[in-house]
């Protein structure tokens, strides 16, 4: 409808002109994108009480990128009292990181680093991210598991997603080695880096990307196993503000 109303108008245009060649149609929208942290970071802790947060819940937190000119924020896990995962379009062009607990503490990161690999960043802090860390599981999650992904969708409060897994299939963006798995769990602006648990609370992959019909994409456990164990395959991110003033 809204194409045969494009041509229209086109066609209108052309006859008043007398001249010229009609345009050409718009490309179609792409059908996968990665879903933007979100331009409107939110603050304070979660919504559930803190009796009800599960050590899933805790070991989750809200990432805060204060770049050169924006904010905006993602999600990321502790994988220990000191180091997170994200994703790297998360963290890149950053200034200043922040993190986020449940509980409402916010912690400055002192380095971030990423990798070309996978859509995939090391978070590092001095102080102390809590004491609920990712239990990582040694395989992938097969076609038709039921997963939950833990995250800070619009970098407002901390939620939960159920969905199962759709299957591997190839990077929809093109910038991952080997395959990705999609699911159907609904992840909104803010969702990357979020960890998605299996029924047993075991980390099986990293949200990264979603499509138009709401499919959203994780990196599998398998490759996030293989790249914290090969330390070299991560390089640190430059500063914003650092690539700025190298600019003459």
């Amino acid at each position: 409808m809204i194409r045969s109303r494009v041509v229209a108008v086109a066609l209108a245009a052309l006859a008043l002109a007398g001249c010229s060649s009609l345009p050409s149609m718009p490309d179609a929208l792409p059908d996968d994108f990665v879903p933007a942290p979100s331009s409107s970071p939110g603050d304070g802790p979660g919504a559930l009480s803190p009796d009800g947060f599960t050590a899933a819940q805790r070991m989750t937190v809200r990432v805060r990128n204060v770049g050169c000119g924006f904010i905006s924020t993602g999600t990321g896990f502790a994988l220990d009292a000191h180091t997170l995962v994200t994703n790297r379009h998360v963290v890149a062009d950053s200034k200043r990181i922040t993190i986020t607990t449940y509980d409402g503490r916010s912690i400055d990161a002192t380095a971030a680093s990423s990798t070309t690999v996978a859509d995939i960043a090391i978070i590092t802090t001095e102080e102390a991210i809590g004491n609920a860390f990712a239990l990582r599981a040694l395989e992938d999650p097969f076609e038709g598991d039921v997963i939950t992904v833990v995250g800070y969708p619009n970098g407002g409060r901390l939620t939960t997603s159920p969905g199962v897994v759709l299957g591997p299939t190839t990077d929809p963006l093109g910038g991952a080695v080997g395959t990705v798995l999609a699911t159907s769990a609904n992840v909104e602006q803010g969702s990357s880096g979020s960890p998605v648990l299996d029924e047993s609370g075991r980390v099986v992959g990293v949200i990264y990307a979603k499509n138009f019909s709401n499919q959203s994409f994780i990196v599998p456990i398998s490759t996030l196993n293989t790249l914290l164990s090969e330390n070299g395959l991560f390089v640190p991110e430059a500063s914003c503000s650092a690539l700025i003033g190298s600019v003459q």
